[in-house]
């Protein structure tokens, strides 16, 4: 049985739903040796800031239960050094660029990084990175205001037209709200759900495991969460989701599909199995197969609620 295993998010048709998410793939380059990279259905981006970036003093990573934090506050090059010394490696691949961005400050470097972005040819998308927890400002709010999340896409989405996904945290009284505000304002897609605020501490120390007292909370644990909003977001939105929270094999990909997402992104796993992206795209193939579904998008939003 042929399976049609393309999807499409805004201007994108990505040959599978599988990709990774900002923050725990690099650029890409780091993980050529570990998996045929050109296998993934696209690749998101280390987050990118206009200006380089140092990121938050160490530790910035610590293990938690089924889960990791992380505050490692947006370490990047800046846009000028990626351009020039990541993004042609990424380019060799033939597989959909989706570059990450987000202000150090102010609203308004989204609007200059995406007005710079649009002329560079091999990027395909942007993701705006509207929900980071780890860092201050301005910009780490926005994703919390349904109208501040409208104003600020709205005034990305006149300066590209490149495909355009809004980024949505968990860490807001109601994440359809925000999804909704984003789609009315322009956005192609949304992904979500970034990490859950939290913190650790050593008991022996009586000192905060993390330097910058807390982080943002990824893997397993968040699962649930992560399931539950992608299904809210689902029954409020037309656009499609990009789902991601603790997916770790096939049988979590499959829940965020039910659930609504259009796409999936795969982040704490890759480092815990490098290969784990293409074992997912090989094991929904085989799903797929098995249950006689014609098409990867019959799986979206399949969630049967008995009342």
């Amino acid at each position: 049985m042929k399976v049609n295993f393309s999807v499409k998010i805004g201007k994108l048709t990505l040959k599978n739903p599988v990709m990774v998410a900002s923050g725990t793939f690099g650029y890409a380059e780091e993980f050529k040796d570990f998996i045929n990279l050109k296998k993934l259905g696209a690749i998101v981006t280390k987050t990118v800031t206009l200006q380089p970036r140092l990121g938050n003093p160490p530790p910035r990573t610590c293990e938690t239960p089924c889960g990791m934090l992380n505050s490692i506050g947006l370490e990047n090059p800046g846009l000028k050094v990626f351009s020039k010394e990541k993004l042609p490696f990424l380019n060799k691949l033939k597989v959909p660029v989706i570059i990450s961005i987000a202000s150090e400050d102010t609203p308004g470097e989204f609007i200059e990084l995406a007005k710079r972005i649009n002329r560079i040819n091999s990027i395909d998308a942007l993701e705006l990175n509207i929900s980071c927890p780890n860092v201050a400002g301005q910009s780490a709010l926005i994703s919390q205001d349904k109208n501040a999340t409208y104003q600020l896409v709205r005034s990305v989405r006149k300066v590209t037209s490149k495909t355009l996904i809004t980024k949505l945290s968990p860490n807001v009284t109601c994440i359809s709200d925000i999804a909704y505000a984003a789609q009315e304002a322009g956005s192609d897609a949304v992904s979500l759900i970034n990490t859950l605020s939290g913190m650790s501490i050593n008991t022996k120390s009586m000192k905060p495991k993390l330097a910058q007292v807390s982080g943002g909370l990824s893997g397993p644990a968040i699962r649930p969460v992560a399931i539950k909003m992608v299904w809210e977001v689902y029954n409020k939105i037309k656009i499609p989701i990009i789902g991601m929270g603790g997916i770790i094999n096939t049988q979590s990909a499959l829940e965020f599909f039910i659930a609504g997402s259009s796409a999936i992104s795969v982040g704490t796993a890759n480092f815990i199995n490098p290969r784990i992206t293409v074992e997912i795209i090989d094991g929904l193939k085989r799903y797929l197969k098995v249950n006689n579904i014609h098409s990867i998008n019959r799986l979206t939003g399949s969630l049967i609620c008995e009342s």
